[in-house]
């Protein structure tokens, strides 16, 4: 009996490839998209790309025809709004600055996806992120950055143990996305060139800072003052949920120096502003610390490399992670402006170790 796997299809070229390899291996292939995000009630001006839409699940819908084997839509938009929409919502009320697609892959995209692959006696889940698993001879499985640097997403993925490296494919680990478009072009697929997501699918315009206030009840928006680094008042504001860690634009402030968003005291409404040699930190506190790595036993110091953004370069520092899930980061030099609320991803060269979330940075007094 060949080996069922549940190939998750966004509608995307990438997941489309990623299902049409796995039935070119001989795979039983069942493709599965979740329908997550609603419909937006108009048309997006600015739209450049999207996922979830009825026109990409009939986009997997033909892929899935033409490759002959079964696909379903599977509703999961109470679960996405309950898991993903409403923390988005509250940490950007708290003054943190969330990542949707690490929440979404953990919380929706592996959990419900294996979920469903039971359901359907499927042996692996398949997807078209752009990473790589392996078998070591210890018999350990090792998450890997992808081939192709520009389209890595390992990132995204450091919440996979080893229970669901052991059942999950990544078809695309070993491609550029230049190949992936080529293999779909030479199968004929319709997705061959269609255009990348750009955004958030569930605020495909962009605009964060409205959508949480669509999302929020008036009193739950926290007003206060734009504030320097000596508590001196310069503006007003009408919400933290309006800036970020680093922000350089939209403070309402008049200076003649450049100032930038270097605290957020959702508490207070107040947000410090500073000069850009400010933002600097010597390290983190990260905490729900994930480990794809589960021989990293507490309490060890650990040279690693740290990603606190995807599009962030890998920076050198050391990990140590405590018996409570949470991390302290010190950076070997040169400390990045840390903004809580992200993803912070533990690399050794190209393996994924972990990761956690921000919880506040290290300030140079701490640091001393």
């Amino acid at each position: 009996m060949r080996p069922r796997v549940l190939v998750a299809m966004s509608g995307g070229v990438d997941s489309s490839v990623a299902a049409a390899i796995m039935r070119e291996q001989g795979y039983d292939v069942v493709g599965v998209a979740m329908r997550l995000a609603p419909e937006p009630s108009a048309p997006i001006a600015k739209r450049r790309g999207t996922c979830c839409s009825h026109d990409d699940f009939e986009d997997a819908r033909r892929v899935a025809e033409r490759m002959d084997f079964p696909f379903y839509v599977i509703d999961l938009r109470a679960d996405f709004a309950a898991r993903v929409v409403d923390n988005f919502v509250s940490e950007y009320l708290g003054g943190c600055t969330p990542n949707p697609c690490v929440m979404c892959n953990r919380e929706i995209k592996f959990d419900r996806l294996w979920s469903r692959a039971r359901a359907l006696a499927a042996d692996y889940v398949a997807t078209g992120h752009y990473a790589r698993i392996e078998q070591g001879t210890d018999g350990r499985f090792h998450l890997l950055r992808a081939a192709d640097d520009s389209k890595d997403q390992s990132y995204f993925l450091f919440t996979l143990g080893q229970d669901e490296l052991a059942r999950t494919i990544f078809p695309l680990g070993a491609m550029t996305k230049t190949e992936v478009r080529a293999r779909a072009r030479a199968l004929g697929l319709a997705t061959a060139d269609k255009p990348e997501s750009q955004e958030i699918c569930f605020v495909p315009d962009g605009d964060y800072a409205s959508f949480v206030e669509r999302q929020s009840d008036p009193a739950q928006l926290r007003p206060g003052s734009v504030i320097d680094s000596d508590g001196r008042r310069l503006a007003a504001h009408s919400g933290v949920h309006r800036f970020t860690i680093g922000q350089r634009r939209g403070l309402g402030v008049a200076s003649g120096q450049r100032l930038y968003v270097r605290e957020i005291r959702a508490g207070s409404g107040e947000v410090v502003a500073g000069r850009r040699e400010e933002l600097d930190s010597p390290g983190l506190i990260a905490n729900r610390i994930s480990l794809v790595d589960n021989s990293i036993a507490p309490g060890r110091e650990l040279r690693v490399e740290v990603k606190i953004r995807h599009r962030h370069r890998a920076i050198a520092a050391t990990m140590r992670v405590d018996s409570g899930r949470r991390a302290e980061i010190r950076f070997a030099s040169g400390g990045p402006a840390v903004t809580p609320g992200q993803a912070c991803v533990f690399y050794r060269g190209e393996e994924v170790l972990g990761g956690g979330f921000i919880e506040r940075a290290i300030t140079q007094e701490q640091a001393n």
